[in-house]
C-alpha cells in the first residue's frame, strides 16, 4: 500500500506537469506589455536595478562593521619555543614552577614551553570615535537607500519613455502606409487618365516618383520602430524576444497636483549624504580625546622536556592620549569640514536643479497639450482636404503636383498629432518623476 504523504506528493507533481500556467515562472515577460507592466519588470530585471541593490548590501555590510566596534575582543594563540636565553629560559622555569635553589641564574639551561593563550580587549572610550562611523554608515545605508530609489525612478521613466516612443513610432508607420495606400490609389486613377489621355506624362511619373517617396519613408519608419523596441528590450533587462504592446491596456498616468520637490529621492539622497559628513567630522574630532580599554588573559603554559606547567593571568586598564601627533588630527578635522562644506554646497546645487527641472517638466506639459489639441485640428483638417483632392484628381480638375502637396500634408499632420500624443504622455511622466512620485504609484 502507498504511503499517504507519497501519494499526495505524487498528485501534485501530476497536477503541475498537467497545468502549464502552474509551471510557467512568475516572472516570465507578458505577450503584450502595457507601461505599467514594463515598469514592475524592469525593476526586478533591469541591470541597474540589480546594480543598486548591491550598492545596497554594500552599505549594510559597512554597518555591521561599524557595530563591530561596540563589541569586545576575544582571541586565542598557542606557541611552542625553545630557548637559551637566560631571561626567557628562567622565566619557562618560573612559569612551569621548576624552580629550585641550585638554579644558575645567569645559565639556567636550555628549556622549552608550550603555551596556549585566550585575551580579551574591550574599548569602552574613544573619544565618540566609533558612535561617530556607525551614525556615518547608518546615513550612507540610507544615501543608498534613496540612490537605489532614484536609480528606479529614472527606470520607470525611461520605461514610460521607450514605451510611447513605440507607440509614436507604430503610429508613425501606419501614416507612413496610408500614405502608400492613398498614393497608391491616386496613381491607379492617374494610369487610367493617362491611357485615355486626360493626363500628363509628366504627371503621372511625379506621381510614380512620389509613391516610391512614400515607401522609402515607410521603410525608414519601419526601421525606427524596430529600433525603438530594441531599446525597449534593452531597458527591461531582455536581450530577445517580440515586443507587443497591448492596445486594450490603461497607461493614462494622472498629471501630478503637488508642486513640491521635497520628495524627490536624490535630495533625501543627499541630505542623508551630508549628515554622514557630520558624522565624518565627529570621527575626526575623537582624534583630539583619549581612549580607554580594558583587557584580561589567561595563559596555561607547559615544558615538554621537564615536567612542570603552570597557569597564569592578567587584567587591567588602559589609558591612551596623544599629546601631539604632528597635527595629523587637526588636518583630518580640516579635510572632513572642508568635504563637508562642499557637499552642503552641492546640496544647494541640486535643490536648485531639481527645482529647474519640475518648472521645466510642468512647461513642457502645458506645451505638449496644447499642441495636442492643434494638431488633432489640423489632422482633421488634412484629411478633409485630402479626401476633396483626391475626387477632384479623380475628376481631373486638380493636377497631380496638387494632390502630391495634400497627401503630404495630410501625412505631416498624423504624424505630428503622434508626436504630439506621445510627446504629451512623455512630459506626463517626467513631471511625475521631478516632483519625486512614482510612473504608477510602485513602492521603492
Amino acid at each position: 500500500m502507498v504511503p499517504r504523504p507519497l501519494l499526495l506528493c505524487l498528485c501534485c507533481l501530476l497536477v503541475l506537469l498537467a497545468d502549464p500556467a502552474a509551471s510557467t515562472p512568475t516572472d516570465a515577460p507578458p505577450d503584450r506589455w502595457t507601461a505599467e507592466q514594463a515598469v514592475q519588470f524592469a525593476r526586478a530585471h533591469s541591470p541597474d536595478a540589480h546594480a543598486a541593490r548591491e550598492r545596497i548590501r554594500m552599505a549594510e555590510a559597512d554597518i555591521r562593521a561599524a557595530r563591530a566596534a561596540f563589541f569586545p575582543q576575544l582571541g586565542v594563540s598557542g606557541e611552542y619555543s625553545r630557548t637559551d636565553n637566560p631571561m626567557y629560559s628562567f622565566g619557562n622555569i618560573l612559569n612551569q614552577g621548576q624552580f629550585t635553589s641550585d638554579i644558575d641564574f645567569n645559565d639556567p639551561g636550555i628549556t622549552d614551553t608550550l603555551q596556549a593563550r585566550a585575551t580579551l580587549q574591550y574599548r569602552f572610550y574613544n573619544g565618540g570615535h566609533d558612535r561617530a562611523v556607525l551614525a556615518a554608515a547608518d546615513e550612507r545605508s540610507q544615501a543608498a537607500g534613496h540612490d537605489r530609489a532614484a536609480v528606479f525612478a529614472r527606470l520607470a521613466n525611461a520605461v514610460v519613455r521607450a514605451f510611447h516612443t513605440i507607440r509614436q513610432a507604430e503610429d508613425t508607420v501606419s501614416a507612413r502606409q496610408s500614405a502608400v495606400a492613398a498614393i497608391t490609389a491616386s496613381l491607379e486613377v492617374a494610369q487610367a487618365r493617362f491611357a485615355a489621355g486626360t493626363l500628363l506624362r509628366e504627371d503621372l511619373l511625379n506621381l510614380e516618383v512620389q509613391q516610391a517617396r512614400a515607401e522609402e519613408q515607410r521603410i525608414q519608419a519601419r526601421h525606427g520602430l524596430d529600433l525603438a523596441r530594441r531599446g525597449f528590450r534593452n531597458l527591461l533587462g531582455l536581450s530577445g524576444g517580440e515586443v507587443l504592446l497591448d492596445a486594450t491596456g490603461s497607461d493614462v498616468q494622472k498629471v501630478p497636483d503637488q508642486h513640491a520637490t521635497a520628495g524627490r529621492p536624490e535630495l533625501v539622497a543627499m541630505a542623508a549624504a551630508v549628515r554622514a559628513l557630520e558624522a565624518e567630522v565627529q570621527k575626526a574630532t575623537a582624534g583630539r580625546r583619549p581612549s580607554a580599554d580594558a583587557f584580561a588573559s589567561y595563559q596555561t603554559e607547559t615544558g615538554l622536556e621537564h615536567d612542570g606547567s603552570g597557569n597564569s593571568w592578567l587584567a587591567g586598564m588602559r589609558l591612551n592620549y596623544t599629546l601631539f601627533d604632528g597635527r595629523r588630527t587637526d588636518a583630518a578635522v580640516d579635510q572632513a569640514t572642508a568635504r563637508l562644506a562642499g557637499a552642503r554646497a552641492e546640496q544647494r546645487k541640486l535643490q536648485l536643479a531639481v527645482d529647474l527641472e519640475a518648472e521645466q517638466a510642468r512647461l513642457a506639459l502645458a506645451q505638449e497639450e496644447e499642441r495636442l489639441k492643434v494638431t488633432a485640428r489640423m489632422v482633421a483638417a488634412a484629411a478633409e482636404s485630402a479626401r476633396l483632392a483626391r475626387l477632384r484628381f479623380t475628376e481631373g480638375v486638380l493636377l497631380a503636383s496638387d494632390l502630391i502637396d495634400t497627401e503630404n500634408r495630410l501625412t505631416d499632420a498624423r504624424i505630428s498629432h503622434a508626436l504630439a500624443t506621445s510627446a504629451r504622455s512623455i512630459a506626463v511622466a517626467d513631471l511625475r518623476r521631478a516632483v519625486g512620485l512614482g510612473q504608477f504609484n510602485e513602492e521603492n
